[in-house]
């Protein structure tokens, strides 16, 4: 079987003409077979390596939140090594939350802590809402709340998992609120999962 064909390169007929003096070959190998090839990421202007993202394999899962009384909000992630969820690089994000107590939640896309920079810039605004603007030009009808769910009702004992695409994609600093509405006392278990 023939891997590879020699060809006559664009840039040096007068080579094959029979004159000498050319510079370069006047024959290139094209290859005639299929091979794989991985992209694991790129050189940025400075010259630093950037991996390709790649989606989360398991649900990242947050602290209970104990007790928390109907009207109160919570703010997750809320854990000392990993209060806030980076979504450079990635666009969709499953939520995963998991109350004792079924019935209502508000459920809101805040900025988060003011100890954590967001790129370069602190400090900032904390537990604000995060606000953008749609995509479609036929929308712009200024900023809007990224996720803002006034009346989410939660089944109790199991994770109701939600899929928020492409609304917080690039947030570098991000928290989710959650106001328990469902009449009593909760627990609130929170778990995300990031997507490219």
């Amino acid at each position: 079987m023939v891997y590879n064909r020699t060809g006559y390169a664009p840039w040096s007929l007068t080579r094959e003409a029979g004159v000498q003096s050319a510079t370069v070959d006047g024959t290139i190998e094209v290859p005639q077979y299929i091979q794989p090839t991985i992209d694991t990421g790129f050189c940025d202007e400075k010259g630093n390596w950037k991996g390709i993202k790649s989606s989360d394999e398991v649900f990242f899962i947050d602290a209970p939140h104990l007790g928390t009384p109907n009207g109160a909000a919570v703010l997750s992630p809320q854990t000392a090594n990993r209060d806030f969820i980076d979504m450079t690089g990635f666009t969709d994000i499953l939520i995963a939350i998991l109350p004792t107590n079924g019935g209502n939640v508000a459920i809101e896309a805040v900025m988060g802590p003011d100890t954590n920079t967001f790129a370069n810039l602190t400090p900032v605004n904390s537990a604000a809402t995060i606000r953008i603007m749609n995509a479609s030009p036929s929308t712009q009808d200024g900023f809007n709340n990224a996720v803002q769910d006034g009346s989410e009702a939660l089944t109790a004992d199991v994770w109701n998992i939600y899929r928020i695409a492409d609304r917080v994609s690039g947030q570098k600093n991000l928290q989710f609120k959650i106001t328990n509405n469902s009449g009593g006392n909760s627990d609130i278990t929170f778990a995300y999962m990031r997507l490219v």
